[in-house]
């Protein structure tokens, strides 16, 4: 594996890793603001971050790099009202979707295929994840303050199972 090659999944391992923390933070924060709800969903994406850098962790292992876990940066205790906190989900979705696209773009020109077809497959769970932040987005902006809507929101996404189970891991 060129080394280039390998220093890029270490930082999209990272990526995943501070994705990860960040979300079970904001979980922590809804949870204790008692939107048990969106602590759920956020729990759950939580760990859907964490596998996500399982398996780039299992893929460079497999193709014999190094996997290199630096330190993580610490995470705030305070996110604001949900709809900025929610806002904050869709800006690192974002963050997270354009740093795949990097990658892609650097792993296409080095011609290796291998690691161009992962890349793709988180790439295309990027439309997912960035859509479903964003439909939590308008949905709060079209709640506002009313405190029933939120409600029901935040009764809607304590629906959200674990990837796999049954309903999967939708919004």
């Amino acid at each position: 594996m060129n080394e280039q090659v390998q220093t890029l999944i270490n930082n999209l391992i990272q990526i995943e890793h501070v994705s990860s923390t960040l979300y079970l933070a904001m979980s922590n924060y809804m949870n204790k603001l008692n939107y048990r709800g969106m602590g759920n969903w956020l729990r759950l994406q939580s760990a859907e971050e964490r596998a996500h850098m399982l398996k780039l962790i299992d893929y460079l292992v497999d193709r014999g790099g190094t996997v290199e876990l630096s330190a993580l940066p610490a995470q705030p205790s305070e996110y604001g009202p949900p709809l900025e906190a929610f806002q904050r989900v869709l800006e690192h979705e974002k963050f997270v979707t354009n740093s795949y696209r990097k990658a892609y773009e650097y792993v296409n020109q080095v011609n290796d295929q291998q690691t161009l077809i992962i890349i793709q497959e988180f790439l295309r769970e990027q439309v997912d994840e960035e859509a479903q932040a964003q439909t939590i987005v308008d949905r709060l902006r079209l709640a506002q303050n009313n405190a029933a809507a939120i409600f029901i929101l935040d009764q809607e996404l304590g629906q959200r199972k674990p990837a796999g189970a049954a309903g999967g891991a939708g919004a």
